[in-house]
């Protein structure tokens, strides 16, 4: 159970009308409201099925009247004094929330079944959350404001969601009223009481502190050490608290904690497990909302100390969130604590460990702190899931390359029954895999095979994929190679064909595959390897590296000026490039951008473009090169592409695939996406998208609403031509196109 103060998002005046307590109901997201006279008295109650209750009962609707002229008066309520195991006692699969009331029926707090999540400010706490983030600045700004405000800018640059300090009035907290000269007090806490005699902020210090975080935009929260300095962080308006683990067995400020209904996040240093136990029955029994942290309240906490293996224990205890406050040395234990469970990490903060104070040496610096949460978020995005093993995109393609599949050695003509002395294992991984061979033997053939074909998931299945003329309301083509468009091109009616080149390709005497003309127009996609590992790069900032890529490119717009003379229906061919920018670690700062456009366009104007057009393709934020992962920094943001385009007379190969893995990695809306980079393309890839980097997938496997994506293409990019580039749609004679392509034709036509 939970008791909870803030009553604004669940209440409504009884004069409301009905519209408005609609209103609150959907913000609140807890579907019910509570209606109370203008003196705050309770009157009735509203749940979102009293209201659906009352509508069928209608004849005309008038959402305008007021509120408690519906409202539920038959209603379950306690007293805020009541035992709190007696009101734990009311909830019910029916009841969720209890109206906590004075003796005069006055509306003080809501009681509600214990939550799944907690929230902090503007940050949610739950199973699926990022990890909430604490530099602990505590007295580490030795009592100088200034150091204290340059603690809280470096602690926001090294990614902290929150700047975390401690108030403490030494003439209430100690028995001798802070008396740091007093000759009696054991060597430890005259060490202590003279390091918080001079080092610590005044209270209204500490205030301009916490002012300066919330116009830095980072999280403030403080640890009160005693009543008065809860007090005066009550009057302030903290929004939650961190409990020391000093005072975790301290039941009287534990108790005036949970009564400001205010979030508790409680450390368990130097607690025993009964101890643990017994303060969260007391913060159950208050309806306290609470985060455990882990702890060993030694400075430095030896390694062997540390045992992260409790957290799992300490979350069973406490039926809350957990975890972890670190004194140990380094960030590893701190980045170790997420993968076992961990949703908050406290470490502490300082700018100089060799300053006075024990606190500061086991203290991160800035740079250690930064490390430490780009560790934290690498190993959230590493943790995953559970759930069933999936390949990642990199995964299919490393195992297109590096694993081995089911081939035949014999010629077969549809009919014939497959045996199991006909099938051999052979690389690469391009068909079926070898763990499927049982499945294949004793299958008839449903097409003709030819020794060394390989096997494909569709010989096992009872209808097959044939190709057949397509109709669209755009020109539209096949994506192909030189030694398969012969294949392709006549089992269909394409406007285009688009070759796909590699860096081999270039130095192929192209009329070993053209002995005669075609009635069409063709694209070219660009190599993004040539030989010797060389990765196109337009925008490198190593000049031999960016120049060398120039004169690769060239030869591509070579190439491409020589298959003109076999397509008839070509004026000025495409090509489609990737321009490179990307970057091995982590992605640009916005900041950093333009210079590398800069570079693209200086590349461009190196070229000798006559007779082509060069567009650049839209990128993903994480490409996949080769089998490994990169991060992408330009073409993916919408407004750069436009700019670039509109600024530079441009145009660009939208791929549908990577810029729908933009926008789901960037919270952008692609309908939006679509409206700006639309007026500027050319030709378009189609392909669909899952989650961050699952690209060129089949068309309806992914998250593209591709009704909604016809439309507004037909609005903002009417004349581009476009290609199905569903990724190893080549395979098994375009086995992956035709199936494409038979799904697009009843939007695209």
């Amino acid at each position: 159970m939970l008791i909870d103060r803030n009553l604004s998002k669940y209440i409504v005046f009884s004069e409301d009308s009905i519209l408005n307590a609609l209103k609150k109901i959907s913000d609140n997201k807890s579907r019910i409201i509570f209606s109370v006279t203008e003196s705050g008295v309770l009157e009735g109650v509203l749940t979102d099925g009293d209201f659906r209750r009352w509508l069928v009962k209608q004849n005309t609707i008038d959402l305008n009247q007021a509120v408690s002229n519906i409202s539920n008066k038959q209603f379950k309520y306690a007293l805020f004094e009541e035992n709190p195991e007696k009101i734990n006692s009311y909830f019910s699969e029916e009841i969720e929330f209890i109206p906590l009331l004075d003796d005069n029926d006055h509306l003080v707090a809501i009681a509600r079944k214990r939550p799944d999540e907690i929230k902090i400010g503007d940050f949610i706490i739950n199973d699926e959350s990022p990890t909430f983030i604490i530099a602990e600045i505590g007295n580490n700004h030795n009592g100088n404001l200034e150091l204290a405000k340059k603690l809280i800018d470096d602690a926001i640059t090294a990614g902290a969601n929150c700047a975390k300090f401690q108030l403490r009035s030494l003439k209430s907290l100690y028995h001798n009223a802070g008396n740091a000269d007093d000759a009696s007090e054991d060597l430890g806490s005259q060490y202590t009481l003279d390091l918080l005699s001079r080092f610590q902020l005044s209270d209204e210090e500490m205030l301009q502190a916490f002012d300066y975080c919330k116009e830095k935009e980072i999280l403030p929260l403080c640890t009160p050490w005693d009543l008065d300095s809860l007090k005066i962080l009550e009057n302030y308006g903290m929004v939650a608290y961190k409990v020391a683990s000093a005072d975790f067995t301290n039941h009287e400020l534990l108790k005036a904690l949970a009564k400001t209904g205010k979030p508790l996040i409680c450390s368990t240093g130097m607690s025993t497990e009964a101890e643990i136990s017994q303060s969260v029955q007391l913060l159950q029994k208050l309806g306290a909302m609470y985060v455990l942290l882990h702890c060993n309240s030694t400075y430095p906490a030896p390694f062997k100390d540390v045992n992260l293996n409790y957290i799992t224990r300490l979350k069973e205890l406490g039926d809350c969130p957990v975890g972890y406050s670190g004194h140990e040395r380094g960030i590893s234990v701190a980045i170790a604590a997420v993968a076992k469970g961990a949703k908050v990490i406290e470490k502490h903060f300082t700018l100089d460990k060799s300053m006075e104070g024990n606190d500061h040496k086991v203290s991160l610096l800035p740079q250690e702190f930064k490390a430490m949460v780009e560790g934290i978020r690498q190993v959230e995005e590493a943790l995953g899931t559970s759930s069933e093993r999936r390949l990642s995109q990199g995964e299919l393609m490393n195992r297109e390359t590096l694993a081995k599949s089911l081939i035949i050695n014999c010629d077969l003509e549809p009919g014939q029954v497959i045996t199991e002395a006909m099938i051999e294992v052979k690389s690469p991984g391009k068909g079926l895999q070898p763990n499927r061979k049982k499945e294949l033997i004793g299958k008839t053939a449903k097409r003709s095979l030819k020794a060394g074909d390989f096997f494909f998931s569709s010989d096992l299945e009872e209808a097959q994929i044939k190709a057949k003329n397509y109709l669209f309301d755009r020109p539209w083509g096949l994506p192909v190679r030189y030694h398969d468009f012969g294949k392709l091109l006549p089992k269909s009616n394409p406007d285009l064909l688009e070759f796909h080149l590699s860096y081999k390709d270039l130095e192929q005497d192209i009329k070993q595959y053209f002995n005669n003309t075609y009635d069409l127009n063709y694209v070219v996609h660009s190599p993004e390897l040539f030989a010797g590992d060389h990765v196109l790069d337009l925008c490198s900032l190593d000049d031999d590296y960016r120049h060398h890529s120039i004169k690769e490119l060239q030869r591509v717009i070579h190439i491409t000026r020589q298959l003109k003379a076999y397509f008839k229906k070509a004026s000025r061919p495409l090509i489609v490039t990737n321009i490179g920018g990307f970057t091995l670690d982590e992605p640009l700062p916005l900041t950093k951008r333009q210079k590398y456009y800069d570079l693209l366009l200086d590349s461009l104007s190196n070229l000798d473009s006559e007779g082509v057009e060069i567009i650049p393709q839209t990128m993903p934020p994480f490409p996949w090169h080769f089998g490994g992962q990169r991060y992408h920094n330009l073409f993916v943001d919408p407004q750069d592409i436009a700019e670039f385009c509109s600024h530079n007379n441009y145009r660009v190969c939208l791929d549908i695939s990577h810029s729908k893995l933009a926008c789901n990695h960037h919270n952008l809306s692609f309908k939006e996406f679509i409206e700006q980079v639309g007026p500027y393309t050319a030709h378009l890839h189609i392909a669909d998208a899952q989650g961050l980097d699952g690209e060129g997938l089949q068309i309806e496997h992914g998250d593209i609403d591709f009704p909604a994506l016809a439309e507004d293409l037909k609005k903002t990019a009417p004349n581009a031509s476009f290609i199905p580039e569903i990724w190893q749609g080549h395979k098994n004679e375009g086995e992956g196109f035709w199936i494409a392509l038979e799904r697009l034709e009843n939007l695209f036509h």
